[in-house]
């Protein structure tokens, strides 16, 4: 019995070591460093967002407007003034498709939204491209009865803004991940 509880306090004894021994390497993504060099905040504020090139008017233009009002939200936060270091050329395709069909009507009462995305972060004093991505988002929206026709319009748009939303933070993960680990 008291071999038993030896080796259980030896086992928990080098779990602590191994703890204490780890917990001077972590540091909070988003936190500021004290060494004197930009942290992810700044480096995230240094990104310019240029229009996204759509046709005036067209639902996609809308589309592209909140995908980037929603990144420049997650990268700049309210702040601004920061002088641009890169910048983030985005291009977009949206789809949408009938899930489900009213017999009764032959209108859907399901559909789905996509967004596929591609971006290229280029830095501003060589030109250069130094990180390109895909991401992509699938919404499901409900629509309601064949006569609703505001409540379908909006069911759809709501969709749209929910899908640029999460573009958006697809993208802000990939970006806060290459400021922070370089690739």
């Amino acid at each position: 019995m008291l071999s038993a509880r030896i080796r259980i306090a030896a086992r928990l004894l080098a779990v602590a070591a191994l703890a204490a021994l780890t917990a001077g390497c972590f540091q909070p993504m988003y936190a500021e460093r004290n060494d004197g060099t930009p942290g992810l905040r700044e480096k995230l504020m240094g990104v310019e967002l240029p229009p996204i090139a759509k046709p005036n008017a067209s639902r996609e233009a809308r589309v592209g407007v909140e995908v980037r009002n929603a990144l420049a939200f997650k990268l700049y936060g309210t702040a601004t003034g920061m002088p641009p270091t890169h910048r983030l050329e985005i291009r977009f395709t949206s789809t949408r498709s009938s899930l489900i069909v009213s017999a009764a009507t032959g209108l859907p009462t399901s559909e789905n939204y996509g967004i596929d995305a591609q971006y290229n972060l280029i830095e501003v004093v060589s030109g250069k491209s130094v990180m390109t991505g895909t991401t992509f988002s699938r919404v499901s929206y409900d629509m309601p009865g064949s006569y609703q026709r505001f409540a379908r319009n909006r069911a759809y748009r709501d969709a749209e803004d929910r899908a640029a939303n999460e573009i958006a933070e697809n993208i802000t993960t990939r970006l806060a991940s290459f400021f922070t680990a370089g690739t």
